[in-house]
């Protein structure tokens, strides 16, 4: 009996036939390195886009249209291969025209049900790191040298002012400054606004109990990981810091307390026109690039009910909200479920105040620990460490997964966190509170993924839901009165505070609010994968729409998403807009409309 193969020799194999395939041009040859139900995602290295091909005849076209430019070659298998239920995995490099990457191949009996390739570098335009680092000090001596602290303030001041950027970025949070460091790195003169003053304001002017919900395995930013003792949920003002801290190391232009006012294209000059301004003066921006980094979503939700304008106590947006201190004894009603409406329910609480939470909708309920043990720890964890799974590695196999397969590995460990905390499944039922898991069952990311809300991630507030501290009310709100809110069935919830936690609304729509309506629709959707289900339109996109990627408005691009999406989608947009500084062909290959497996 003949002895199976090593798991790195068949991925050096497959990869062994599919460049010599590639290089003869033989296309009848893939039906023999894939599967027929197989997946290509593609990050940059071959589309100059970010583009899943799903099914043979689709990996095929994608490949016939971008070979020609991508010329890729130098496929070569690193590290060991692994196996697991008859699938083996293994790590590639290889290189384009352009660039190098790295790539994650999955075989099932030797032919590819998975590739993903993932271009990390530009040739000639390499991050200047390792022995390409800078010296920073030219030794000797001359006369009128200036101070690297003098060098540094020249170029904040002439940046935007004698100088144009090429990219202006709107959004200094995670997702602008992450984007920022990355071009910082590249040599891409850049400039982000932000209306705050300081680098982190943005989450330290949110509410007091704010904190991140991921597990700080997953939040490093490009470049400089937190501290080995960092809190496993990050405080909100402890991440502000760390972020103004970010953004002076990193040698970010931060124009702190300026605000964009409009932005226009002029296609005959391929530049914008960017208004910004602050309490002083206004300025003309004209970058060839410009980037909203604002956030996974766009401008509050804040819903019109009738007699708002009558309510005798404080009314507004949960983005308003900062701190219960000054409700305690008050009525306070927080509208919505998920988990703004959670967090500041549970701040209100602790304050003294008297709660109520008014669900419109059915929310998704998982606790934090229950997640970092089954769903994020697999590859953001000490336990995923010791594995040698570091941040880059780890990103990377988050990456090889795409999105169509998703709902079938989530399903199941669902199905496990609904056996593994049916107590408090079964408290939140008795009170009253609407749950769900996804109108598929897929979990909490898919919702994520698809629509950006309708979930909560349970640091406390759900106990408090459960055991009636914080009161439970359903129903639909018809209008407000001087003293409280009324519900259409004519019931009447006395309050002295209203925190509408609505969410907000999409992220194009600070694309129609800054350049115009008819570019917002241009655009189209941002965010969602066309799945069909609520808030996430069809046709099936296998992406996340226009992010990170090129959209249908020349030198318009969106940034966003939790700090993972940040930190390594950062380096994907920063090679696409660095490639076209310095003039290289990057022919964008789109996938045709309403992608199907198989079609």
């Amino acid at each position: 009996m003949l002895e199976r193969p090593a798991p790195s020799a068949l991925i050096s194999a497959w990869l062994g036939d599919f460049a010599a395939a590639l290089e003869a041009g033989d296309r009848s040859a893939l039906p023999d390195l894939f599967i027929d139900h197989c997946f290509w995602r593609d990050i940059v290295g071959f589309t100059w886009s970010i583009e899943t091909a799903e099914g043979l005849p689709a990996v095929s076209r994608m490949l016939a249209a971008t070979i020609d430019s991508a010329r890729p070659s130098a496929f070569c298998a690193t590290g060991e291969g692994s196996e697991d239920n008859g699938s083996v995995e293994g790590w590639f490099t290889f290189e384009t025209a352009s660039g190098r990457g790295t790539g994650h191949l999955r075989l099932i009996d030797g032919r590819c049900r998975t590739l993903m390739t993932c271009l990390t570098e530009l040739k000639g335009f390499e991050e200047r790191v390792g022995e390409r680092r800078a010296l920073g000090l030219i030794h000797g001596s001359q006369k009128g040298r200036k101070s690297w602290s003098e060098l540094r303030a020249q170029e904040e001041a002439e940046l935007g002012r004698t100088r144009q950027p090429y990219c202006v970025i709107i959004g200094g949070g995670q997702g602008g400054l992450a984007l920022a460091a990355r071009l910082r790195r590249l040599d891409v003169p850049t400039i982000v606004i932000d209306r705050h003053e300081r680098p982190g304001d943005a989450w330290r002017k949110r509410y007091r109990q704010l904190c991140l919900h991921d597990p700080v395995w997953a939040d490093h930013m490009p470049y400089l990981s937190f501290p080995d003792d960092w809190p496993i949920y990050t405080p909100k003002d402890k991440l502000g810091d760390w972020l103004e801290m970010y953004a002076k190391v990193m040698e970010i232009n931060f124009w702190g307390g300026w605000e964009c006012r409009r932005a226009a294209y002029d296609a005959e000059k391929e530049e914008w026109e960017v208004e910004v301004g602050n309490a002083d003066e206004t300025i003309i921006l004209r970058p060839r690039q410009f980037i909203l980094a604002t956030g996974l979503s766009g401008l509050p939700n804040m819903p019109s009910i009738p007699g708002a304008e009558s309510f005798g106590g404080e009314l507004h947006h949960s983005s308003a909200y900062q701190s219960g201190e000054s409700f305690a004894g008050k009525r306070c009603v927080i509208v919505g479920s998920n988990n703004s409406a959670h967090d500041i329910c549970a701040d209100l609480w602790e304050h003294g105040a008297d709660v109520t939470m008014v669900q419109r909708s059915s929310t998704l309920v998982a606790r934090a620990e229950t997640l970092r043990a089954m769903t994020s720890g697999r590859l953001f964890s000490e336990a995923a460490l010791k594995r040698g799974l570091h941040t880059e590695k780890a990103d990377m196999t988050f990456a090889s997964l795409p999105y169509r397969l998703l709902p079938e590995i989530q399903r199941p460990i669902f199905d496990q966190i609904k056996i593994r905390d049916a107590d408090l499944y079964d408290s939140l039922r008795k009170v009253g509170f609407e749950l769900d898991f996804g109108e598929d069952e897929s979990g909490l990311y898919m919702k994520y993924v698809r629509r950006g809300s309708g979930y909560y991630i349970n640091v406390g507030a759900s106990e408090l839901v459960a055991s009636g501290e914080v009161k439970l009310r359903k129903g639909s709100i018809d209008h407000i009165e001087p003293d409280g809110l009324v519900f259409t069935d004519g019931s009447k919830l006395p309050a002295d505070l209203i925190v509408f936690a609505t969410g907000f609304g999409p992220m194009n729509g600070w694309a129609a609010q800054l350049i115009s309506q008819e570019v917002a629709d241009k655009v189209g959707h941002c965010w969602g994968l066309g799945s069909g289900t609520t808030n996430d339109p069809g046709p099936w996109v296998g992406e996340l729409r226009n992010m990170w990627r090129p959209t249908a408005q020349p030198g318009l691009w969106f940034h966003g998403g939790n700090l993972q999406q940040s930190r390594f989608y950062s380096r994907a947009l920063a090679l696409q807009l660095k490639a076209r500084m310095e003039g290289l062909a990057t022919p964008v290959y789109r996938q045709p409309a309403a992608v199907s497996e198989g079609a």
